[in-house]
């Protein structure tokens, strides 16, 4: 009933999303912290703008201190990122976030956030769940908490907004005459960008900004068929660059002065050029083996070591621990930098981005212009099948040797299975988060990557 997936445990509210559940299972992190630290413990907690995410927060953390464990609860909705910076640089335990990121709106979920900011990876997970209805949940009522000095609510953003103020060249971003729209997908991305930026020429307009726990009948997450009301704005040519943030906005997609999408597959290798390029950071580049082949070749470009991991962003998280990149992101979105908490940032990949733009002194159109003539242009598709409609395992699928007359060279299992053509690959993989099967491709051609998701869909219902 409560098992963690790619990044938290995620189900639907009222059916295993519930108040019983939430308090067995901060129960369980309870344990497990006091397991781990025999001094004083002290947790963050932050909640999205999920229907009845506050109150969650609330049950988390009045569990947390009934068992004499420090809590620091925001006093707003706020960005996972949030709580992950403040467990990194404010010496928390761990961070608890109540979010169900990109789910539809019917779901809720908890993330755990290790000291270092970084997601818990499956040792901490698992720990978690063998301590799982091992004690009965202990609550203790609101008031009594605060008394007894256990419970603070608190604005976690002001600390968040200073450390930006001096992670990314403001002054130089400040002069940058912009016209920026900004859709947050009704989620908790707010007006950060704009606080961090101060009194500027960059202008800033905003779009599903406002509360709205149903997300206007969509899915938060920041993928092309959801965007249909900015791609439109955006079209019209009256903004220079789009942004687009996720639910809980760690995840980025972007969008031209033309209105076309631009998914991380491109913003990943363009930010990796600039910190390595400009910023002169040490490092290699990180993905997940659902990245795009453009981040190797532009790594092998850039002289640097490209790293494959399997996705969920808490293996990038691992390799900034170990210092082997400089950054990292996941193909959905998640975007992570050397020298802040090893955890990916929607708004922090858009300040870099900003960035870059000042320092090149070249607009965003122009930056992608010049790398798609260096690189070339990759075509990256995905699709969903409902797991209910997959009978049988992946692991019992049929490979082929050729994917339309190119010769499957290599068949990657680090994460699902992916078929790999010396230029094109298709892959399949359960998702971790929701009860679907994922079947990706890219490919040189859009044609040809669509041929091929096609193919993909066929084999799995094939199964």
């Amino acid at each position: 009933m409560i098992k963690f997936g790619t990044d938290g445990w995620r189900a639907v509210i009222a059916e295993d999303f519930t108040f019983e559940n939430i308090k067995n299972l901060s129960q369980a992190i309870a344990d497990y912290l006091k397991s781990k630290v025999r001094k004083k413990k002290k947790i963050v907690v932050g909640y999205d703008r999920r229907f009845l995410s506050k109150e969650f927060a609330e049950t988390v953390s009045l569990v947390l201190a009934a068992n004499n464990i420090k809590v620091v609860l925001s006093n707003r909705d706020v960005p996972t990122p949030v709580v992950s910076y403040h467990c990194g640089l404010d010496k928390y335990n761990l961070g608890v976030m109540i979010t169900a990121s990109h789910n539809p709106a019917k779901f809720n979920g908890l993330k755990i956030k290790t000291a270092e900011g970084g997601s818990a990876d499956k040792d901490i997970t698992d720990a978690v769940e063998g301590c799982l209805y091992k004690n009965k949940p202990k609550v203790i009522p609101l008031e009594a908490a605060k008394e007894k000095g256990l419970l603070e609510v608190k604005d976690l953003t002001k600390d968040y907004i200073k450390f930006f103020k001096k992670f990314v060249d403001i002054e130089k971003i400040k002069k940058l005459k912009l016209k920026v729209l900004v859709d947050n997908m009704y989620g908790t991305g707010g007006d950060f960008v704009e606080k961090i930026l101060g009194v500027s020429q960059v202008k800033i307009d905003y779009l599903h900004n406002e509360f709205n726990p149903s997300f206007g009948g969509i899915n938060p997450e920041p993928v092309e068929s959801n965007l249909k009301e900015m791609l439109k704005i955006m079209k019209e040519g009256k903004y220079d660059v789009g942004l687009v943030l996720d639910g809980d906005a760690d995840r980025i997609a972007m969008v031209d002065g033309n209105g076309n999408y631009i998914n991380a597959q491109v913003i990943l290798p363009l930010l990796a050029i600039h910190m390595i390029k400009n910023r002169k950071i040490s490092g290699g580049i990180g993905k997940t083996v659902v990245g795009s082949n453009i981040i190797e070749d532009v790594a092998i470009s850039l002289g640097v070591a490209c790293y494959e991991t399997p996705i969920g962003f808490k293996y990038l998280t691992n390799l900034f621990m170990d210092g082997l990149i400089c950054v990292g992101g996941e193909e959905a979105g998640g975007i992570g930098f050397k020298g802040y908490v090893p955890e990916r940032d929607g708004s922090a990949a858009f300040l870099i981005l900003l960035e870059m733009i000042a320092v090149e002194k070249k607009s965003f159109d122009t930056l992608l212009s010049e790398f798609y003539k260096q690189y070339g242009k990759y075509y990256y598709t995905r699709t969903a099948i409902p797991v209910e409609s997959v009978k049988k395992s992946l692991k019992d699928m049929k490979l082929p040797k050729t994917l339309f007359g190119k010769k499957v060279e290599r068949v990657n299992t680090l994460d699902g299975i992916k078929l790999m053509t010396k230029d094109s690959w298709l892959m399949f993989r359960k998702s971790g988060t929701e009860p679907i099967v994922r079947v990706y491709s890219e490919s040189k051609s859009r044609n040809e990557g669509v041929k091929l998701v096609n193919l993909g869909k066929k084999m799995v219902y094939a199964l």
